[in-house]
């Protein structure tokens, strides 16, 4: 029975991931902002074993606030799922400061800072892991994704660096790197469009004719969490239906 924490886990592939641990009995602590979204959420799981928590993974003392309600509600951390993210597409010379601060705090400093609260945690128990969720843009790039790119290849080079310093404390760090999934954040990107068009659209470049599903990468997410994968860390999993191929 794991003690899991997963970020942006109300909605999306936070979300599927955080009901496979919790059908398999596993105790589950989702964070996210909006508080009313959240307990929704939480009651979604039908489990008493399953429990939301504010936080904005923005602030780094919220981070420390959110792990530490977590570990005392659960009896302690033995695997964080950094998940929480937000999309930009926008050519780079129409991108402002703000945009780029609030990309990179809850993509990158979100999942640092998160990361680093929960390693006292799991530096408890014999065998802990971090799965962070990045992107195939952070593996290839992808137009007018300049910044979003920067954001999730900076969740890989730290997914990559943490796992070897934390390889001595038996603790395994690794990522997922998804092609469009469709998810809530997904669907807004076809506002004012005709929906079926827009799907059918982002479909077509990927060699399996089709964009991924919330459970299929919460799926690998729970695998790199499990024993099943004990001999792997610092590694990347695309999850991108061929197109890195």
């Amino acid at each position: 029975m794991r003690r899991v924490v997963i970020s942006g886990g109300t909605s999306g592939i936070g979300l599927a991931a955080a009901k496979l641990f919790s059908d398999r009995g596993d105790f589950v602590v989702i964070l996210g902002r909006d508080e009313e979204k959240g307990k929704k959420a939480a009651k979604c799981l039908a489990s008493d074993r399953a429990f939301f928590f504010s936080a904005n993974i923005k602030k780094v003392d919220e981070c420390e606030k959110a792990v530490k309600a977590a570990a005392g509600c659960m009896g302690g951390v033995d695997t964080l799922v950094n998940s929480a993210g937000i999309y930009s597409e926008t050519p780079i010379l129409d991108t402002g400061e703000d945009e780029f601060d609030e990309i990179m705090s809850t993509n990158t400093k979100g999942t640092f800072f998160l990361t680093r609260a929960a390693i006292p945690y799991l530096m408890e128990n014999e065998f802990s892991s971090v799965v962070n969720v990045a992107s195939d843009a952070g593996v290839r790039g992808n137009y007018c994704c300049a910044l979003y790119s920067a954001s999730k290849g900076a969740v890989i080079a730290f997914t990559r660096s943490l796992a070897l310093e934390l390889a001595s404390f038996n603790i395994r760090v690794n990522a997922v790197a998804p092609g469009d999934v469709l998810t809530p954040m997904t669907e807004r990107q076809f506002a004012g469009r005709n929906y079926d068009e827009a799907l059918n659209e982002m479909a077509s470049i990927y060699p399996l004719r089709r964009i991924g599903a919330a459970k299929e990468v919460a799926s690998v997410i729970e695998f790199l969490a499990s024993d099943k994968a004990s001999f792997v860390t610092g590694a990347v999993w695309n999850v991108d239906g061929g197109i890195g191929a």
